[in-house]
């Protein structure tokens, strides 16, 4: 028989490792509750050049080329995933900011410095540059997370799971699973579920008639095109210990609306809809000390950095259940900021 192994959380993290898993020839089970997950954003930005200071990740170049690579392979059999590889474009306010950009930058990174007449897009007064990553876009979270999913070839059971160790989880009713291998992939919902202290942060999407630009744009919030229009959306409010229901208060909805004016014009442009979901901070990836392996904590970068983690764990777990002595030591799970 296959190696069985089992994945807690179908949102990117999960989605990932059961991919890359299935690939390798593993029978794969992911458990998922199907709950407010923050993976089925409507339009996700793949932009290497995070933030208001330009910081580029490690691995953010290969986790580009990764996910972009994925896409194709998942169109390959039949399964579309909507998605924009336009580029993106990060309008500066200042030259000091400009700066910060270029300090940051990493060698093999393409990206040009446009004057705000120069740029793809129509700016709002007051820019003073923009730099324009050709290599970047946009996907549709949940067609791809879906899409991940279905050419895994895992069996799907849609329920909470309650309690697990290294080698079976107990789902909520007391039905037992059983494996060679389980890894937890719980993003928001699913680390407070299971009573850990964390980061969250919720951010919001309201969805467009249109997009107002034919790349995103991304400077405090983003502007971009979805499969149904456009969004304009941003991950702003305060950090919270533990998932809280969906909400968007009347000060964050006059924020997030000015951000958008700020960016670019919006004249016009309806708006149709709302998303909400909270993101769980805290890089961790690894085997923990109980033998638990885990892909969780990747916060705004889960579409960037997501798959491409996702494919080095797989590979070590996958080792680990053939009895290939070069699998890691269990330890604590290594954890990045």
């Amino acid at each position: 028989m296959k190696p069985h192994v089992i994945v807690i959380g179908g949102g990117v993290a999960g989605a990932s490792v059961a991919y890359f898993l299935g690939r390798a020839g593993r029978a794969v089970t992911v458990v998922d509750a199907g709950v407010a997950p923050a993976s089925h954003v409507p339009s996700a930005l793949i932009n290497p050049v995070r933030g208001q200071a330009g910081r580029v990740p490690e691995g953010a170049l290969q986790g580009l080329a990764l996910t972009w690579a994925l896409i194709e392979e998942l169109g390959q059999r039949g399964i579309h995933v909507p998605h924009g590889r336009g580029g993106v474009l990060r309008p500066v306010p200042d030259e000091a900011t400009r700066r910060k950009f270029d300090r940051h930058r990493p060698d093999g990174l393409e990206a040009h410095w446009l004057s705000p007449e120069e740029a793809p897009v129509s700016l709002a007064p007051g820019w003073h540059a923009a730099l324009f990553l050709p290599q970047g876009g946009w996907l549709d979270g949940a067609a791809f997370v879906v899409g991940l999913i279905a050419a895994s070839g895992a069996r799907v059971v849609q329920a909470r799971a309650q309690r697990w160790d290294a080698r079976t989880v107990t789902l909520e009713g007391g039905d037992l699973l059983d494996a060679d291998a389980v890894v937890f992939c719980g993003g928001s919902v699913g680390s407070t579920w299971a009573g850990e202290r964390a980061t969250h942060r919720m951010g919001t999407l309201l969805q467009l008639d249109r997009a107002v630009t034919g790349v995103p744009l991304s400077f405090g919030a983003y502007l971009a095109p979805s499969a149904t229009g456009g969004v304009l959306g941003a991950t702003f409010e305060a950090p919270a210990q533990s998932w809280q229901p969906p909400a968007l208060p009347l000060a964050s909805l006059g924020w997030l609306l000015g951000k958008g004016e700020a960016l670019a014009d919006p004249w016009g442009v309806q708006v149709t809809g709302r998303w909400t979901g909270s993101r769980l901070s805290g890089l961790s990836c690894g085997r923990s000390e109980g033998g638990v392996w885990r892909l969780s904590g990747l916060g705004s970068q889960g579409f960037l950095l997501g798959p491409l983690l996702a494919r080095g764990l797989a590979g070590d777990i996958g080792r680990h259940v053939a009895g290939d002595g070069a699998s890691p030591a269990a330890g604590p799970a290594p954890t990045h900021g």
